[in-house]
């Protein structure tokens, strides 16, 4: 690829102890792109790597002008790799994949042609895994149907990092803890149009893998943040107002029944736990009112600051003005 030209295709791989496998998967993705017979550019994002992948990265930048190198002073983490490698990125379609060669850069033409029937994004499905049942399948299995149903974004595969997006679509996101893989449920927000594609998933050949059971509590933390951000983060008093008034309403219909108690009869009040109960109830119920009345006056310091509407548009179509001769024309809203 020239210099000058920029890239139509960029691909993003995060990296980190991947040595052993870096320079087979330079071949591969090489030999699929050139195939495939558009402008391209392979951004490696080294992750803070303790072994010698950076150096094997220069060695294939040196001879490979396809080849950007983002290099970490320490480890991030896969999302920050991913959200530095997409705000580096300069092709108009942007496909993720990992460093493990677990993903067929084969592949990738055939999520890019689905992207161009004119999806937004298009997400990897590993139908056919080559993982571990019990340690790796089963967990995924749970967390993509947890993650599906809280998100309403159904998709078989939300761990699979060989995704296709279009540029204007990822870049203005912001990810967060190990949010990369619920980019296709944030971006809906956006009203974009998701699909996914069996791909081909093979064995690690080397080095060990990064994933355990320990990351599946975190992804289930980071679904709680963005269930919130997708249903609430306009509209906050409405989550916790309503816990709110329940919680409050519970603790003052107990607060009457035991002053009805106490006034009609001889029995005493104070030392039941029932009492407890009901102001704990009711005042928790009036501080989570506030914290919603806070939250709700930060929504809108936070998009009035920002200039940033509380809506997307995809496209606005108007007539020819009076007198001009012109065709109908569709404007595109910028991504905001």
């Amino acid at each position: 690829m020239p210099y000058h030209m920029m890239p139509d295709l960029s691909v993003i791989v995060p990296v980190f102890d991947e040595s052993p496998n870096l320079q087979t998967l330079h071949e591969e993705l090489d030999a699929a792109l050139t195939a495939w017979g558009r402008p391209y550019e392979l951004v490696f994002v080294d992750d803070g790597s303790r072994d010698d992948s950076f150096a094997v990265l220069t060695r294939l930048q040196a001879r490979d002008a396809h080849v950007r190198i983002i290099q970490f002073r320490r480890n991030f983490g896969q999302t920050a790799a991913f959200s530095a490698g997409i705000a580096h990125a300069r092709g108009r379609i942007i496909v993720t994949a990992d460093g493990d060669l677990q993903n067929d850069p084969q592949d990738i033409p055939a999520l890019v042609a689905k992207l161009e029937e004119g999806y937004d994004i298009v997400c990897g499905w590993r139908k056919n895994r080559k993982d571990t049942w019990l340690t790796r399948r089963v967990p995924s299995m749970i967390a993509n149907k947890l993650i599906s149903r809280a998100t309403g974004v159904d998709l078989h595969d939300y761990g699979c990092s060989l995704k296709a997006f279009r540029a204007e679509v990822v870049k203005p996101l912001r990810l967060y803890g190990e949010m990369h893989r619920f980019i296709p449920a944030i971006a809906s927000e956006l009203g974009v149009r998701v699909t996914e594609v069996v791909v081909n998933h093979r064995p690690r050949r080397a080095g060990e893998s990064k994933y355990g059971l320990a990351r599946t509590v975190r992804v289930v933390l980071d679904l709680v943040t963005v269930k919130f951000l997708l249903s609430y983060s306009t509209r906050p008093l409405q989550i916790f107002g309503l816990i709110g008034l329940l919680m409050g309403g519970l603790g003052g219909i107990i607060l009457l029944y035991l002053a009805y108690v106490r006034l009609t009869t001889t029995q005493a009040i104070a030392d039941r736990p029932l009492l407890l109960l009901g102001i704990l109830l009711a005042f928790t119920g009036v501080q989570l009112l506030t914290v919603g009345l806070l939250a709700e006056l930060q929504s809108r310091t936070y998009h009035e600051s920002q200039d940033k509407p509380t809506y997307v548009i995809r496209q606005v179509l108007e007539a020819p003005e009076a007198g001009a001769e012109r065709p109908l024309e569709s404007v595109r809203a910028r991504s905001r």
